[in-house]
């Protein structure tokens, strides 16, 4: 178990940390954008990986430390943040897959702004890059979310018992 609430508390704080940008990046994004619904949708499923990430470093530290009672709307929080990050974390998966099994046709329908042609960087890498770490990051957060919804039914039904 304290290996399992050790590896709970790395995948919280990377997802926690690797969510926040990705929130930051689309709040920005969305100041800049006409297809503003499309972006918001974005930001509020990414969003989700924060306040999950956040809310399951809360149940990690009440059951290390029984006497810091776990929020009444934490339960709930790790179940509906939970289901949502799964959801981006598939779709996220899925892009990362089709990304990398076709970097050279999607490299290719990227039309760069002059400035930026003549520059030594290789779409195809950059691409790749973003592919492994959506990937990475999608596996992350599949794994906190179904850790956490295994250790709450642990810590529900030692409190119902305790």
């Amino acid at each position: 178990m304290k290996k399992i609430l050790i590896l709970t508390a790395v995948l919280s704080w990377f997802v926690l940390i690797s969510g926040s940008i990705l929130v930051l990046t689309g709040l920005l994004m969305a100041t800049a954008s006409p297809g503003l619904l499309g972006l918001l949708t974005g930001v509020f499923l990414t969003s989700s990986i924060v306040l999950h990430s956040y809310a399951a470093i809360q149940l990690r530290k009440s059951i290390l430390r029984p006497t810091i009672p776990l929020g009444r709307q934490t339960p709930m929080g790790i179940r509906f943040m939970g289901f949502a990050s799964l959801f981006f974390a598939l779709f996220n998966f899925n892009n990362a897959l089709y990304t990398l099994q076709h970097t050279g046709q999607i490299a290719k329908q990227i039309d760069l702004p002059a400035q930026y042609k003549n520059l030594p960087v290789n779409i195809n890498h950059l691409l790749q890059a973003a592919a492994i770490f959506s990937f990475v990051l999608s596996i992350c957060i599949i794994l906190n979310v179904l850790i956490n919804l295994w250790l709450l039914r642990i810590y529900q039904a030692k409190s119902r018992v305790g």
